[in-house]
C-alpha cells in the first residue's frame, strides 16, 4: 500500500523530504 502512495505522491514527499533535510541542517 506504501507503494502505491509513494508513487502516486512521488513529487509531493520528494518536497517533503527536501524541507526536512534543509530543516535539518539549517539547525
Amino acid at each position: 500500500m506504501l507503494n502505491k502512495v509513494l508513487i502516486a505522491n512521488r513529487g509531493e514527499i520528494a518536497v517533503r523530504i527536501v524541507r526536512a533535510c534543509q530543516e535539518l541542517r539549517s539547525e
